[in-house]
């Protein structure tokens, strides 16, 4: 590593299996550490894709909303959102709701739309007793470890993520679209490539095909960028998604992922993506007043089961459009 990397002028802790890590020796205002050291930040996510900041002492949604203005600017405002969360001023929101036990699988935020966070931001308020980690995996070394022809399957065809919004289970079409007016659901729709049907029951049906591989906007690197295995029915507990297609059939699940074609993603398909995952998971278990920022395109992240109460904070930034991003996949929006 050069002597004037960006870690090594901060003093980042680089150790296997783990994210860099920097410990900040603050005191004071957060915030202002923040602001100080925001391009030194940046420039280490740019180099390992993630940074866990440690030692800044965030102790409430006020203090985690002006840090992560300070080191991103404006932050987005969520769309398509796959679960509710709990929104905070500033554009900073909870934790997606997921049950504790169960875990959520490696993905990129968002990247089922055409404009996703390019940065995401995470800070912790309460550490969970056991697990909880959010885990991080490099996506262009992913890429490489994938078999060539499933890659090449990917990139000819995409994914198609299939979701069926109700009151019942994950967001509802007005948690997710931020209306509840059907005619501004539909022209959303339009405008971002979704297909769209009604369904009797008053609830929305959506289909939209993405590309499973881009190139990152930045450096150029090709990233296996998607949400192939983490909204797949066979990510789910076996008992969960044994009781999800008793009660809703196993044609409006939530959701789920397909090949782009349409074609069925098996089940041997979703273990080899989870595994490849897996192996090249970095963690370090949260404290409180962390705080994390990931690369969104280059590193996709997790969250792995805990027990006892958690509570980590979410901001997303640095908005990228897809068409910036070499996708593999035309995409035709209304």
């Amino acid at each position: 590593m050069s002597s004037s990397s960006p870690s090594s002028l901060l003093g980042v802790d680089l150790q296997p299996g783990k994210p860099a890590m920097l410990r900040a020796e603050a005191t004071g205002d957060p915030s202002s550490w923040a602001a100080e050291h925001r391009d030194a930040l940046r420039a280490v996510v740019a180099e390992h894709g993630a940074v866990l900041v440690r030692g800044l002492g965030l102790r409430d949604a006020a203090e985690v909303g002006a840090v992560f203005t300070r080191l991103a600017g404006g932050l987005m405002t969520e769309k398509e959102a796959f679960a509710s969360r709990r929104t905070y001023p500033e554009g900073v929101y909870s934790s997606s709701t997921w049950p504790a036990n169960q875990p959520m699988c490696m993905h990129h935020e968002l990247s089922y739309a055409l404009e996703f966070p390019g940065l995401m931001l995470f800070a912790c308020l309460c550490a969970p007793a056991e697990g909880g980690a959010t885990g991080v995996a490099d996506s262009p070394t992913v890429l490489d470890a994938l078999p060539a022809g499933l890659v090449e399957r990917f990139e000819r065809d995409g994914w198609l993520l299939l979701r069926n919004y109700n009151d019942e289970i994950g967001a509802s079409f007005a948690e997710a679209f931020g209306t509840e007016d059907r005619s501004a659901v539909e022209d959303y729709c339009r405008t971002n490539a979704i297909e769209f049907e009604w369904q009797t029951d008053g609830g929305l049906r959506t289909r939209q095909r993405r590309s499973a591989v881009v190139r990152h906007p930045v450096t150029g690197r090709r990233c296996w960028f998607n949400q192939v295995a983490f909204l797949n029915e066979w990510t789910l507990d076996p008992e969960v998604r044994e009781y999800l297609v008793e009660v809703y059939g196993p044609d409006a699940l939530p959701f789920n992922t397909s090949f782009g074609n349409g074609e069925p993603i098996g089940d041997d398909v979703v273990a080899l993506l989870n595994t490849v995952y897996e192996a090249n998971t970095a963690r370090e278990p949260w404290q409180a007043g962390d705080l994390m920022l990931v690369d969104n395109i280059r590193t996709a992240h997790s969250r792995e089961p805990y027990e006892g109460p958690r509570e980590v904070l979410v901001g997303m930034a640095d908005a990228v459009r897809l068409t910036d991003c070499s996708p593999t996949v035309e995409v035709t929006a209304g």
